[in-house]
């Protein structure tokens, strides 16, 4: 059967026919404000246009740039691979090799803006620091390939965000197709046990009554009355938490399909709880989506931008109020918290699609002196509730070691990039940078387990 493959754009969009599902409501809920005002108006650093790939009736997201060379690196590969490339340099340690490489980056850099590297179209890209993937077969995924490279011809074709574990499939399928597997950075995957007490079947969600957190409540403090991710006292679902109800029930990826990322040992189990023990230990207590308010808003973007933009890059996603509000209000991200005397001073967003789990909103202040360990709690935080959901927790990249001594796992993530048809210089751009990333960058990311 042909698939059947169409394009919206801002003009168009109101004869889309989006599906009755849930994974059609969210897409629905999220990019649709997005597509009709600026993308700016909800990501200060993220200049594009957004189109809609309808794909045998399953919307995709799809990104369009002709340059923009100081976009985030969520809609530009220059300022992934050589802007935020050299900021992260100072991570090796040595100044000769950061100067060496420094002048290389600069070199490739000046090839590629020459080449007009950043002229891209990017398929599922929803313009955050992880893309999680819906189900369709690879016949599906190629048919959007080729509707993309007929619509846009002079652009290179992109697919950030797969792996080997969680995307193996469309890797294989891509790379058939002639895809460049280009390395993007390595990979945490977490694969955590259901607290006690909860039950993590089919659905992948937490015990009723208050089971979830029978026997630990004095180590996880307050959690304005509820346990963290009870199902029966959980605020009305949104399209998001509808999603991932529905992934449970049908999913591809069900615990225990990832043979390959174990499940923690005792001593990251150990580390886990300790993390969890300073919540109550410094008189936070766990909010989730019920308790998150509109007067929160100005302070979740601080959080994020203390840490991702301040401490990290001006290169990662800069969220708005207005995105902030879009994910409180449509259930986008299920946000969560930790407060103190009426204080936010951490929260965390995440979202799920087929039994993966990932956190684009991240932050907390960094104000508090370290020694409270808001980084700690907040990451107990997250792996509970991954735990209690039943699902793979993608905690991206970072903090190598800390993820690694919790139990997660290293996993090297890709981009595809289909550039066959594009000029000389493009391609040359990409096979140089394929063959640096291959033969020294992801050689010195293992070394030094960033």
């Amino acid at each position: 059967m042909t698939v059947q493959c169409t394009l919206y754009d801002e003009h168009t969009i109101a004869d889309m026919v989006w599906p009755q599902t849930a994974y059609g409501a969210y897409a629905r809920a999220y990019l649709l404000p997005l597509i009709r005002e600026a993308s700016a108006c909800y990501i200060h650093n993220v200049d594009t246009q957004l189109l809609i790939l309808s794909v045998d009736g399953i919307p995709l997201p799809v990104t369009v740039n002709d340059g923009q060379y100081d976009n985030s690196y969520v809609c530009s590969p220059y300022t992934h691979y050589v802007s935020y490339a050299q900021e992260e340099l100072a991570l090796l340690g040595s100044k000769t090799a950061e100067r060496v490489l420094s002048r290389l980056l600069d070199g490739v850099g000046a090839l590629m803006r020459r080449a007009g590297f950043n002229r891209v179209v990017q398929l599922n890209n929803w313009l955050v620091s992880t893309n999680l993937y819906p189900a369709l077969s690879a016949e599906q995924w190629i048919a959007a390939v080729d509707c993309l490279r007929a619509a846009y011809p002079r652009h290179t074709l992109l697919i950030r965000s797969l792996n080997e574990q969680t995307t193996g499939a469309e890797l294989a399928a891509l790379k058939q197709y002639g895809c460049r597997l280009v390395p993007s950075r390595q990979i945490y995957l977490l694969r955590p046990e259901a607290p006690r007490g909860t039950a993590t079947g089919a659905r992948g969600t937490a015990g009723k009554g208050d089971e979830a957190l029978t026997g630990e409540r004095a180590a996880t403090g307050n959690v304005s009355g509820s346990p963290m991710l009870s199902v029966d006292r959980r605020p009305a679902a949104g399209p998001a938490e509808q999603q991932s109800k529905a992934i449970h029930a049908s999913g591809k990826l069900q615990p225990g399909e990832v043979t390959r990322i174990p499940l923690p040992d005792a001593k990251a189990r150990w580390l886990v709880k300790r993390d969890t023990g300073l919540i109550a230990r410094h008189g936070y207590e766990i909010v989730g989506p019920q308790d998150i308010a509109e007067q929160d808003i100005p302070r979740i973007v601080q959080l994020y931008d203390m840490l991702y933009i301040a401490k990290y890059s001006m290169h990662n996603p800069q969220f708005t109020a207005s995105f902030i509000r879009l994910a409180r209000e449509q259930g986008i991200l299920q946000l969560y918290g930790l407060r103190k005397m009426g204080r936010l001073d951490a929260v965390l967003g995440f979202f799920s699609r087929e039994g993966v789990m990932t956190t684009p909103l991240f932050g907390y202040d960094t104000g508090v002196p370290q020694q409270i360990g808001l980084y700690r709690m907040l990451s107990a935080v997250l792996i509970r509730l991954a735990g209690e959901r039943g699902e793979l927790l993608h905690e991206s990249s970072g903090v190598g070691q800390f993820k690694r001594n919790r139990g997660a796992v290293p996993v090297l993530e890709v981009s595809a990039v289909y550039d066959r048809h594009m000029p000389l210089g493009v391609r040359a751009s990409w096979s140089v940078l394929e063959q640096l990333l291959n033969h020294v960058g992801v050689p010195l990311i293992r070394k030094l387990k960033l």
